[in-house]
C-alpha cells in the first residue's frame, strides 16, 4: 500500500475527503517526526510505540576495497508493535 491508497482508506474508515484524509496522515506524519526530531517518543495504546534508539560507533569494512572504516554513532528511529497490532497480523 502506498501513500495514496492509504490516504483513499483513511477517507472511506473515517468518511472524509481524501483531501481532508490527505491533510489528517500529513500532520500526523509531521508530528511524530518532529517529536523524534526531539527525543521524545510517541506511544498510541494498540499500535505500537516510535522511540528513537542509538546506535554506537563501530568499525566497518568497505565492500568494494576491503579496507577497514569508522562508522559514527548515529540516532536510528524505532517502531516497537502493540499487542493489538500483533494480533490483528497473526490473525
Amino acid at each position: 500500500m502506498n501513500k495514496s491508497e492509504l490516504v483513499a482508506a483513511i477517507a472511506e474508515e473515517a468518511g472524509l475527503t481524501k483531501a481532508d484524509a490527505g491533510k489528517a496522515l500529513d500532520a500526523t506524519v509531521k508530528s511524530i517526526t518532529n517529536a523524534m526530531a526531539s527525543g521524545d517518543s510517541i506511544a498510541i495504546i494498540g499500535f505500537g510505540t516510535f522511540a528513537v534508539g542509538e546506535r554506537a560507533a563501530r568499525t566497518g569494512r568497505n565492500p568494494q576495497t576491503g579496507k577497514e572504516m569508522q562508522i559514527p554513532a548515529a540516532k536510528v528511529p524505532k517502531f516497537k508493535p502493540g499487542k493489538s497490532l500483533k494480533d490483528a497480523v497473526n490473525g
